[in-house]
């Protein structure tokens, strides 16, 4: 374990609601949530004062909150207040354009890199000092940014993401139980093709 680091004790996969976004490119961080609940044999509870899902398991918490991506840091402070979870005690999964699709990239604090959910969450909280692991979905056409990232992964992307979300669900249960730093000295590297 990160000597003086917080443990991670929430999990929050960023996403939009409905079964319109299901499996897009901007809900891969509720894919990673997902599959964290699935494997570790948990049912998502729905909080309607939170507005957001939520499973607690024996290590850690996950949550989905069911606002939109931009209103994200509402749902989330919520039950960080509930549980009593410090900023730094959070990990923020997210999708990233910027990363080529199948790079992980976690980091303890940092800006917004343009992302609007994680903007909402900043902004809620007051600080940029909160873990965040980034998932790469490959740049967007230049024209067309928004209705690609709101898109479904082509179907020749399907195996690639398969593989990251699994790596990214690793790079979570690491975090937990070795620390930030040394999730990532292993998930940061490019990954094997």
């Amino acid at each position: 374990m990160d000597r003086e680091a917080p443990q991670i004790r929430l999990i929050v996969g960023l996403g939009n609601p409905g079964p319109e976004y299901d499996r897009t490119r901007h809900n891969v961080g509720f894919s990673v949530v997902d599959r964290l609940a699935s494997e570790w044999g948990l049912s998502w509870q729905h909080s309607k004062p939170w507005h957001a899902l939520y499973a607690k398991g024996e290590k850690a918490i996950l949550v989905k909150p069911a606002s939109y991506m931009n209103r994200s840091g509402e749902p989330l402070q919520a039950v960080a207040q509930f549980y009593k979870v410090a900023p730094g005690e959070i990990l923020v999964v997210l999708d990233d354009l910027a990363l080529e699709l199948g790079r992980l990239r976690l980091r303890p604090e940092g800006g917004t890199g343009g992302h609007n959910g994680l903007e909402s969450i900043i902004v809620q909280f007051g600080t940029e000092a909160i873990p965040r692991l980034r998932l790469g979905i490959g740049a967007a056409p230049e024209a067309g940014a928004v209705d690609y990232v709101l898109g479904r992964f082509f179907e020749e992307e399907a195996p690639i993401v398969e593989k990251t979300v699994g790596r990214a669900a690793d790079a979570v249960k690491c975090a937990i139980d070795k620390g930030v730093l040394s999730a990532m000295n292993l998930f940061n590297q490019n990954p094997e093709t």
